[in-house]
């Protein structure tokens, strides 16, 4: 088989996993309360839906939790890292900060170059024209910082050198995805708080972890009156989310390389929820990618920090940790929909879907929530 050939039938798989969305569908601004988002909940094993002609939303979440079960969240801190420009000599651009080179953004907050000359950062850049090394561009919010292309490489990206002293995420905008609408002349100031779980800590995405973008201290004081715990763990969520799925991947079965840390509170809370029985949920694919990546052949899970470029799809890995996941609706054709087609099954996952657009639920990082569960006592530690 060519290689060529080898490509086209990896890609055909994604035929299998893609779905027609009203434009309507998708969400472009957040809900005015967090968890008012509503909440389609789905059995696990079934595939069936929970009383669908119910109205749930992401409040009653502690209806479908209780004593014993874990909660765990990711709480990386999405960072300002997009910035709307333009070049110095006239034309609009645009830059998404990947990170800072070549190393990285320090724990105080400092990007600046070892070599004095001002901070360097990776970056995915348009622009009207071609985009060339010295390219000299102003990029963020009024006054702007005064940038020039250095290098040039591949996948749309480069290294743009900012000047000295300068903090381009200090005029930087939420890096939202595409398909959520901005006038790019009026400044997100709104996006900046809502792009933005109400626990992030630790600052080093460039997505947000969008189903944690529904919880609030009210719903976490509620579930925790109910019995269950909450813990965390940190995903710094990279540029490829923003990116279709290639043959490579699909290939390998190997996803972009993205930074976890796994805390020891949390490893030793997931080991006192499987002693008594309970759940593990986890909020988001970010959060399942994180505990399926420490977890070995037997079960055993190893608290830490590392990278990740774990594909979890179905006929892959099985889920070892994860029992219940609360996620949102994602793109077709993505790894994010593929790692959800994956705990609960493809054809359940599909009905779910032509479900919540009949039903009128709101699609994507701004959009309403699922829940996909086993009933209670079934966890798989129980």
């Amino acid at each position: 088989m060519s290689p060529a050939l080898a490509n086209e039938d990896a890609l055909a798989i994604l035929d299998d996993y893609d779905f027609e969305l009203p434009e309507s569908s998708i969400a472009q601004n957040a809900l005015a309360q967090r968890d008012a988002a509503r909440l389609l909940v789905v059995d696990r094993e079934s595939g069936a839906l929970f009383a669908p002609e119910s109205e749930y939303q992401v409040r009653d979440l502690r209806h479908f939790l209780g004593p014993n079960d874990l909660l765990i969240v990711n709480a990386t801190r999405v960072l300002p890292a997009r910035l709307v420009g333009r070049k110095a000599t006239g034309g609009a651009a645009e830059a998404l900060l990947l990170g800072a080179e070549p190393i990285s953004r320090a724990a105080d907050g400092s990007t600046e170059s070892p070599d004095g000359r001002g901070p360097r950062f990776r970056a995915l850049l348009k622009c009207t024209g071609r985009v060339r090394v010295g390219l000299e561009l102003v990029l963020g919010r009024s006054p702007g910082n005064p940038a020039r292309v250095e290098a040039i490489h591949d996948r749309g990206e480069v290294s743009l050198r900012f000047a000295p002293g300068s903090d381009p995420y200090a005029l930087g905008e939420a890096p939202l995805p595409p398909y959520i609408r901005r006038d790019a002349s009026q400044p997100g100031d709104e996006d900046l708080e809502r792009y933005q779980t109400v626990y992030a800590r630790a600052p080093g995405a460039i997505a947000a972890p969008t189903a944690g973008l529904h919880f609030t201290s009210e719903l976490f004081d509620a579930l925790r009156s109910g019995g269950t715990s909450i813990a965390e763990v940190v995903l710094h969520v990279g540029a490829g989310t923003f990116r279709p799925l290639d043959a490579e991947a699909l290939q390998s079965g190997r996803l972009h390389a993205e930074v976890y840390e796994l805390p020891s509170a949390t490893a030793e809370a997931i080991a006192r929820t499987r002693g008594a029985g309970g759940r593990i949920v986890a909020v988001g694919t970010t959060t399942a990618r994180v505990l399926e990546s420490c977890c070995d052949d037997q079960g055993q899970l190893a608290a830490g920090r590392g990278q990740t470029r774990l594909f979890m799809r179905p006929g892959g890995a099985p889920f070892r940790v994860v029992d219940a996941l609360l996620t949102n609706f994602h793109l077709p054709r993505s790894s994010l929909l593929l790692l959800v087609a994956a705990f609960v099954g493809r054809e359940s996952l599909l009905a779910a879907y032509r479900h919540a657009i009949g039903a009128g639920y709101r699609f994507y990082s701004y959009g309403d929530a699922m829940l996909i569960t086993p009933r209670p006592g079934a966890a798989q530690g129980a």
